[in-house]
């Protein structure tokens, strides 16, 4: 009576381990498969068996992770104390050694990340992280791939995504921006001036070869100022216009 009591005892525990051996890996997942304690092989996707009590298995997603960097502070070259934060976006495409290699790559990567952008943000100035962001980027992607590399980790992109600056530091740059912009301007007009003045001596050496250029010059002005609304107009007379009559007063 008791084996027959036992019987279905033990086929439910039979149909318990065999439906426990059953694992489904999604197409993006692998399975990292373990023979008592020692590494055995990656297997998935689709339908794998595991043998309970002998065999364990650990998931890994190879989708792209997408990471968040908590806001980070740095100081930069020129002495200038901000905050910046990023985003990392990285995948595995060796499971073996993402679980193997280091305990939690997932932890691992945003702590490493964490230390690079302070250490390559802090080799440049405030003008450069605002101004020079694709080649920080990366810059910060190149060391972070090289680093996780060991753990089979796949750094793709790396994106600054703000650069927090104290108010009184903004309040500086506007004003450092403002004089550059003044500077630039006094730049321009005294080009400007420098330009005239050029043309202004090239006219005068040509005028001063053609006598009847000058006229012509002298009448224009003369029309010039006729325009004028004023009730009086005093204007000098050329002494090429009395020279005759000088001369002949002369010969007299």
């Amino acid at each position: 009576m008791s084996a027959f009591l036992s019987l279905p005892i033990i086929l439910a525990v039979l149909a318990f381990l065999l439906f426990a051996s059953f694992r489904v890996l999604r197409e993006y997942e692998r399975g990292v498969v373990f023979l008592l304690g020692r590494f055995w092989r990656v297997k998935g996707p689709g339908l794998i068996i595991i043998i309970p009590g002998v065999m364990q298995m650990v998931r890994v997603d190879l989708r792209i992770v997408v990471m968040d960097v908590p806001p980070q502070d740095v100081i930069s070259r020129d002495n200038v104390s901000v905050k910046v934060n990023a985003v990392v976006f990285f995948r595995v495409i060796d499971p073996e050694r993402a679980i193997i290699q280091v305990e939690d790559f997932y932890t691992a990567t945003n702590q490493l990340a964490q230390t690079t952008l302070r250490s390559v943000l802090g080799k440049h100035e405030l003008d450069e992280m605002l101004a020079e962001r694709d080649k920080l980027n990366l810059d910060i992607q190149k060391i972070l791939d090289t680093n996780t590399d060991a753990w089979g980790i796949k750094v793709t992109t790396v994106e600054i995504k703000h650069v927090d600056i104290d108010p009184t530091m903004v309040r500086a740059i506007a004003q450092q921006a403002e004089a550059e912009r003044t500077r630039r301007a006094k730049i321009i007009h005294a080009e400007g001036e420098h330009q005239a003045a050029e043309k202004l001596v090239q006219a005068a050496e040509l005028i001063s070869k053609s006598p009847q250029a000058l006229q012509l010059r002298y009448l224009q002005t003369l029309s010039g100022i006729a325009n004028e609304r004023t009730n009086t107009i005093v204007f000098p007379l050329p002494m090429d216009l009395l020279r005759p009559f000088l001369t002949a007063l002369e010969k007299k």
